[in-house]
């Protein structure tokens, strides 16, 4: 898989008017206070390098789900206040992402403004990628810039459409650093190269387990999609969450792995209980012995030891998905157990999807990986082998 993308540095921006998609779309608590804000910390070195080249920069992003509808709730005025006070420099808030308002406002920009949009997504046009409003959207702008990894696996009118429109379309730095850190780990990965990937299905991950056959020396399972897998092999797993319907394609990857010499690793033990509660009893038990009425709701000590083994000489790790239900105290040392051993590798190490970045920052450890990829379903996706629309836009304006 080859991209070739020009990057906000490698085009002219100075004094330009500089159109960057971001993802602002933070949680909030229910006063519109800011509760975790990677995602805004994320854009700073893209947007200081627009400051540093006197650009007027208009940021857009969309937040929560208002499905074309104005929700004020959902209005992105809190993380223009947020970013002011970051930068130490005046966000203003637009009324709108298109009309004679925002038009008006932006005629007025000087070098060095920042006006952040109002939510895209208060249009339907936005996710429908409609070419009209693709085109309103460009045409405030000199130069596009798309900076958001995370929703570049949707084609939508902010991150697809508009590159037919704009005149100079470029990735910022997030986008392009996302993109260098998957060919490290994919495509000219240190070896042994080993995928942990966890969860709860295999159906969401199927794609991505068949697409790193191609890849990996060593593949790692955990979370519920593991009883399948188990299940699939001859064993009881109990009441545990299996997908009946996936036995025989989770069969199929095991003997696939098998075939082309891939170290397969599946649970040895866990910890079972009979009900999906934080305070219900819990036991350690064989995979061969879990109790018909119980089910497997984390990796147990065994197991945290043969995936450490398998994890000692990595060259590249790549992880998406816990091992168990970690947001449970009684479930969550398998997962925490395996972020701490991915921290203290000196292999490539990339975490990839929300529940996993939750993971390694619970174990204290995020600031002991390589990268955190900012995007779980963008990450997926290219753990699929596909090309992102988002990236895939840049590429074809770049070659028009």
């Amino acid at each position: 898989m080859e991209w070739i993308m020009k990057t906000i540095k490698d085009i002219d921006i100075s004094g330009k008017k500089v159109f960057i998609r971001v993802d602002f779309n933070v949680p909030m608590d229910d006063k519109q206070n800011i509760t975790e804000d990677t995602r805004i910390r994320t854009v700073l070195p893209t947007l200081n390098y627009a400051l540093s080249q006197n650009s007027k920069i208009i940021l857009a992003s969309h937040l929560g789900r208002p499905k074309g509808k104005v929700v004020p709730s959902m209005s992105l005025k809190p993380v223009a206040a947020y970013l002011s006070k970051l930068i130490g420099k005046d966000v203003k808030i637009a009324p709108d992402c298109i009309g004679p308002e925002v038009k008006d406002m932006i005629s007025t920009m000087k070098e060095g403004d920042i006006i952040l949009l109002e939510n895209l997504r208060y249009h339907e046009a936005e996710q429908k990628n409609n070419p009209e409003f693709a085109k309103e959207l460009a045409l405030l702008c000199d130069v596009y810039i798309n900076n958001a990894f995370a929703v570049s696996h949707r084609a939508h009118a902010s991150v697809a459409a508009i590159t037919e429109y704009a005149t100079t379309s470029a990735a910022g730095l997030l986008l392009a650093k996302e993109i260098d850190f998957y060919k490290k780990a994919m495509e000219t990965p240190k070896r042994p190269l080993v995928a942990i990937v966890g969860g709860a299905k295999v159906s969401s991950k199927l794609e991505a387990l068949e697409n790193m056959l191609k890849h990996v020396d060593r593949v790692i399972i955990g979370g519920a999609m593991a009883n399948t897998f188990l299940k699939s092999q001859g064993h009881d797993v109990g009441a545990s969450m299996v997908e009946d319907d996936l036995l025989e394609t989770a069969k199929k990857i095991v003997s696939q792995a098998k075939e082309k010499g891939i170290s397969f690793h599946l649970p040895v033990d866990v910890v079972a209980s009979d009900k999906f509660e934080a305070d219900s009893p819990n036991k350690v038990t064989s995979v061969t012995d879990i109790p018909k009425g119980s089910m497997a709701l984390d990796i147990g000590p065994d197991t945290v030891a043969d995936y450490s083994k398998a994890l000692d000489n990595a060259g590249t790790i790549v992880w998406n998905g816990p091992m168990g239900v970690f947001e449970m105290p009684a479930f969550s040392q398998g997962t925490l157990a395996i972020a701490k051993k991915v921290a203290q590798s000196p292999a490539l190490t990339i975490v990839g999807g929300g529940d996993t970045d939750a993971a390694v920052h619970a174990a204290g450890v995020a600031d002991k990986m390589s990268y955190i990829s900012t995007g779980g379903g963008a990450f997926l996706m290219l753990m699929e082998g596909k090309t992102l629309p988002g990236v895939d836009c840049l590429e074809k304006a770049e070659k028009k």
